[in-house]
């Protein structure tokens, strides 16, 4: 008796399919048609399984709030998903397909790897992965003095969620006519100052509500900038369009903590800080801060370190609970440093004391930006550089306006420190008073 293969046909127009030769077709396609070729066979698993695998890695982005389709990491998720499909249609050729499935593999192992180890503290930055967002909320630009400073937002572009204008600061355009004759109040800071909220919501744009039309609120704030930074702005670039500042306030404190219980400290903060502002930034000239490909990012990475003369920061430090008294004078100097040139110029000196969220504030290990305190012992340690800022501004003859964190505790915080949409009001109006006793 002679077996018999049911089959199905299909017809469009004159042309005729059958389940059984498709599906013979696809066998072949795959090796497993005699003679057998199981280089295919392992090359079409394998291309499957990295398609399952990048499908699956996406969609847990997805639900954690880490991807938007339309943001380089979207691209790249979609590319490496091609990079299997081509893999897989090219079966046939196993040795073409396997260079396809060995990029897909390095690029995961870059890109999605690089996340995995920023997760669990591994590294300091998630440097190799693309961008998650479909446009940067501010791009940057290398200076040589102050290493990154915000790039000014090009005139061609509408909507953009925070404008940064011709003098590289957040906030709208001002010309000299338009600050004289006003009071003008400068405020200093990292990014808690800068405040990555859209235009309208940071805390500086309302504190120059509260104060009103007398008063001009200038932001000078820059994401990771310490007291070392503040000493060159306040020297160098502390006025607007030539007008200088009647009072200048200072926000300080948390990204100065990350320099303490380092080794033979630099005392500009040299050593571990300004480096990795470049690198965090991606500021260097061969860095691809828009590719979708890891790849890319970490040849351009691998130019910049072999050739920049910028080099990447390394450190030895010691975690401790400790005050660090090597740390506390360079930043105390930074203090002295800053009063003592805005007292020369006339200009009034306002410390805040930093703030912070004490609940976000209880991991038994370091974070990636201090990586040599716990984050548990950060709140206590910083309660103490605001006690030495208060202690030297009243040697200085400065203002201190220390502000109860307490009231920030319901829903104050967006995260360690920076400030909720409501945080940002509350601050704004708990500083205004100070600000107008104090800047006439």
């Amino acid at each position: 008796m002679t077996a018999r293969i049911a089959t199905k046909q299909f017809h469009f127009g004159a042309t005729t399919f059958t389940v059984t030769a498709m599906r013979r077709a696809f066998l072949e396609h795959v090796g497993l048609v005699r003679p057998y070729q199981f280089e295919r066979t392992l090359v079409a698993l394998t291309a499957v399984a990295a398609f399952l695998l990048v499908a699956l890695t996406g969609l847990y982005l997805v639900t954690r709030n880490h991807l938007e389709l339309n943001s380089p990491r979207g691209i790249y998720i979609f590319y490496m998903m091609a990079l299997a499909v081509l893999a897989f249609a090219l079966t046939r050729l196993p040795r073409c397909a396997t260079i396809l499935l060995s990029l897909a593999a390095v690029e995961f192992g870059f890109g999605v790897g690089s996340l995995a180890l920023y997760k669990y503290h591994l590294i300091s930055s998630t440097a190799l992965a693309p961008r998650d967002t479909g446009r940067p909320l501010i791009r940057v630009e290398w200076h040589p003095l102050l290493q990154v400073v915000p790039a000014p937002t090009p005139a061609n572009v509408s909507g953009a969620a925070i404008h940064i204008n011709s003098e590289k600061r957040r906030g709208k355009e001002r010309s000299a006519e338009q600050l004289r004759g006003k009071i003008v109040v400068a405020l200093f800071g990292g990014s808690t100052t800068f405040d990555g909220k859209p235009d309208g919501q940071s805390w500086a744009e309302r504190l120059q509500d509260v104060l009103g039309p007398k008063y001009e609120v200038i932001n000078h704030g820059m994401g990771g900038y310490t007291t070392a930074e503040h000493v060159i702005q306040t020297a160098f670039y502390e006025r607007t369009k030539g007008v200088s500042p009647t009072c200048s306030v200072y926000y300080v404190g948390w990204n100065d903590l990350r320099n303490a219980h380092i080794a033979n400290l630099d005392p500009a903060y040299a050593d571990l800080h300004l480096p990795f502002q470049v690198d965090s930034f991606r500021a260097r000239r061969t860095d691809f801060g828009d590719s979708f490909s890891p790849l890319s990012i970490f040849a351009g990475r691998f130019l910049g370190l072999a050739f920049d003369t910028m080099r990447p920061a390394a450190v030895q430090g010691k975690t401790s609970s400790e005050p660090d008294p090597a740390f506390e004078a360079i930043f105390l100097r930074n203090v002295g440093a800053i009063s003592a040139i805005n007292r020369q110029r006339g200009i009034k000196t306002i410390w805040v004391g930093q703030l912070m969220n004490r609940q976000a504030l209880t991991a038994d290990a370091a974070s990636s930006w201090v990586p040599f305190v716990k984050e548990k012992d950060m709140f206590a340690l910083i309660q103490r550089l605001n006690g030495l800022v208060q202690r030297d501004a009243a040697a200085l003859g400065d203002v201190y306006v220390g502000l109860p964190v307490e009231r920030f505790d319901s829903g104050g915080f967006v995260d360690q420190g920076h400030f909720s949409p409501a945080g940002s009001r509350l601050f704004a109006a708990l500083i205004a008073p100070s600000i107008l006793e104090n800047c006439r």
